[in-house]
């Protein structure tokens, strides 16, 4: 029998990688794919945002996936294979990992060579590696889990590149220098066809980064505990809400949390609860400095409709942003009444 191919697709936070696998979920050559999503963070958005069968599809939420390979990742592929062997799961071809986006993905790519329980049915495929054309170049200086992430990687996809300009092409020349025997392609909106990123081959280091084969190696130690340091001062708070929040208050949240959170929100995105019209509900994203404008989905992708926003950054008041969001919906109604009153 075949040995099933793994793909993972890994990238920072706010990269776009859960744009582009939402895209090609879509595409009907992925039919018959086990999406598996590490999300950082108790509560997870990813499951809600892209479309998938639902027997297929399996939610990793605890943490990051590179810290618990080995009973998480293990565990799950294992599950898989077996509920697959006895009929209870469609016959999936193909398997993508989605990673948290603080992953080192070196332990996860040892894991998948070199478990036994994993090496009879499964075969790394390659790694797809998405960077945000717009803030790729800093993230790159600033943190030492984007440059593994397109370090080890057999496709480089450059993201937002309708929204970057010439900088694009600075994030092309630092990728040639990082892993210069990596495919780099360009996807604005996550739109690109799956053979461009699918169909790698057997995972080989030849070609790329150097400290690539050294990251594999020491992952073969002794060592038994992994500790990373990416998690030190960053942490995730999820803000539920089962009351609706008015469509206005979500521009001026996005712009509040630009103006002073700055570069300590890593990243946040949610799905919102609109009052005006609850039936379709609202996406938000924001990296940094950097907010897009909320898009309108065309209906509720769950049962599930609180209103559900995740932070993930440094030096973040959990209260400063309920309290923020609190006044600002508080200050909408209030204005709203008022100007309702004069019509009246």
């Amino acid at each position: 029998m075949p040995l099933i191919p793994v793909s993972v697709i890994t990238g920072f936070l706010g990269s776009g990688k859960t744009t582009l696998l939402a895209r090609l979920m879509r595409d009907p050559a992925m039919g018959r794919t086990a999406v598996i999503i590490n999300e950082f963070g108790a509560v997870g958005l990813d499951h809600d945002l892209i479309e998938t069968s639902e027997e297929s599809f399996i939610q990793l939420s605890n943490g990051c996936l590179c810290c618990n390979v080995r009973s998480d990742l293990t565990q799950t592929l294992s599950d898989l294979a077996a509920r697959r062997a006895r009929g209870t799961l469609p016959p999936f071809e193909r398997v993508v990992i989605e990673t948290s986006g603080l992953a080192d993905p070196a332990p996860i790519l040892h894991a998948l060579m070199t478990e036994r329980d994993l090496m009879g049915v499964y075969a790394l495929d390659g790694v797809i590696t998405t960077i945000d054309a717009l803030l790729g170049v800093a993230t790159l200086d600033q943190h030492e889990e984007s440059l593994r992430q397109a370090a080890v990687a057999d496709r480089i996809v450059i993201t937002k590149t309708d929204l970057a300009g010439a900088r694009a092409e600075a994030v092309r020349q630092r990728m040639a220098r990082i892993n210069p025997g990596a495919r780099v392609v360009e996807a604005a909106n996550g739109v690109i066809a799956p053979s461009v990123l699918f169909d790698c081959g057997m995972f080989d280091v030849s070609g790329k980064h150097p400290d690539v084969g050294t990251w594999l190696a020491y992952e073969s130690g002794a060592h038994v505990h992994h500790q990373h340091a990416h998690t030190e001062g960053i942490a995730s708070f999820c803000v539920l809400r089962d009351q609706p929040l008015r469509a206005v208050t979500l521009p001026l949240l996005l712009s509040a949390l630009a103006e002073n959170c700055g570069g300590d929100l890593l990243r946040m995105k949610g799905i919102v609860n609109v009052l005006e019209d609850p039936l379709r509900p609202v996406v938000i994203h924001g990296v940094q400095h950097v907010y897009h404008a909320p898009v309108w989905l065309p209906r509720w992708p769950s049962a599930d409709r609180r209103t559900r926003m995740v932070f993930i950054g440094r030096n973040l008041s959990e209260t400063w942003v309920r309290a923020l969001i609190d006044l600002l919906d508080a200050e909408v109604a209030a204005e709203t009444a008022k100007r309702s009153g004069v019509v009246a």
